[in-house]
Parts: structure tokens; sequence; C-alpha cells
């Protein structure tokens, strides 16, 4: 693991982990180009922090931190993440990872050698909208990943960023239908959209309001 595919770290976070105190890893890069992302300099930027880096400021958080998260960009697209993982839990550490479901073979592989603790699986958008939305057709290989998820052992949470001139409520309940029917029971989580200084796709604040109370789900949604 010579590479340096982490873009920063954030040494503290109390949001990302739920119910531990976690440093997050932002990994460089990202196979999709959502508009809304407000993490332009992570996804076209360039790795500039080495694995051993990481491990090095663990090993010295090992008393403060009980997890760490690996997010993006998107984390799945470093090709040793599955050693990464593995040295991170022989320190003690918890982890989860943020993945956007567009490697399910690394996500089954992270799954069998138990590398993982939690997982967090973003689902852009409805078929229909998916390219759309995230700039790429990755679609099936995100309902593999859901898949994967649900046959495991291994809590994680679907999320979907709504912003209301992208999503509308009916696209939302679609997205839930298709949940429930692969057999997903945990909550589904919407995150509305940051409207940060600059995103991706250099999306204002929507004009409009999004409408939950107009979403039909079969299972539980949560607004973050």
């Amino acid at each position: 693991m010579r590479e340096s595919p982490i873009y920063d770290i954030t040494p503290f976070t109390m949001l990302d982990y739920p119910d531990s105190l976690a440093a997050i890893a932002w990994f460089a890069g990202c196979n999709m180009r959502c508009g809304y992302c407000y993490n332009p300099h992570i996804v076209l930027g360039e790795g500039r922090i080495a694995t051993e880096k990481l491990l090095e400021f663990l090993r010295k958080r090992k008393d403060k931190l009980e997890a760490v998260v690996l997010s993006g960009g998107e984390c799945t697209n470093f090709a040793a993440i599955g050693e990464l993982c593995a040295e991170i839990k022989k320190i003690g550490y918890k982890v989860k990872i943020d993945t956007n479901g567009s490697r399910p073979e690394r996500l089954s592989a992270l799954i069998a050698a138990k590398a993982i603790d939690y997982v967090a699986l973003d689902f852009k958008a409805p078929r229909e909208k998916f390219r759309e939305i995230a700039g790429a057709d990755f679609y099936d290989q995100t309902l593999q990943s859901l898949r994967l998820l649900i046959a495991s052992e291994i809590p994680f949470e679907a999320r979907t960023t709504i912003h209301s001139a992208l999503l509308t409520p009916a696209d939302i309940s679609r997205i839930a239908e298709v949940l429930c029917s692969e057999g997903y029971k945990n909550n589904y989580c919407l995150q509305n959209f940051v409207a940060a200084k600059k995103t991706l796709g250099n999306l204002g604040k929507p004009a409009e309001k999004f409408n939950l109370a107009a979403v039909s789900s079969p299972i539980k949604v949560v607004l973050r």
C-alpha cells in the first residue's frame, strides 16, 4: 500500500459513525459525477496522503477514537481497500465505508473478509433517472451491492440526497419500493442537499422545498 489515495483526514466526528467517535479518511476521485456533490475538490482532486500516514495517525489516536469512516469521493475505487481495512481493524478500530455501490465485487470481498462493520449505501436515483443524477449508469451495480448487504449480517443504511429540482417525492417513493421489494428493513435515510459555495454541478439552493409528506413508502423514511 504505497499509494497516496487519500485527499484529507477529518480527525474527529460524532456524526458519521452511529454512536461512536470517529475519524474520516476522504478518498480522492469518484466514478460518478453527481451535480449536488459538495466535495468537487475531492472528486476531481488527487490523493496526497499515503495509507501508512493514515495508519500512523490512527495508532496515535487509539485512546481517543473508536471508529474510522472511509469516504470520498469513492473509497472502493482504491484497489487495496481490503488490505487497508484489515490493517485498521488490527489497530482495534471499527470500520465504516460510505459507498455509491458501484463496485459490488470489492464490497463482496470486504464482507467475506469481515473487514467492515457498517456501511452507508448511497442509492442515487430510480433506474430511469440514475444516469441523469449520477453522471454514470451504475444502477445495476448499486442494486447488486444492496442485495449483498441485505444477505450479510453487516449493519447498513440506504440513503439518498434530495434536491427538489432533481428528485421528486414520486422518485423517492419508487426507490423505497425497490428497497422494500429487495428485503431492506432498515430506515431509508434522506439527506437534504447542502447548499455549499460550490458543488460539482454548480447547483444552487432549490427553488422549492422537497415535499416529504408526499412520499409514499412501505418502509420508514427519515430525514437528516
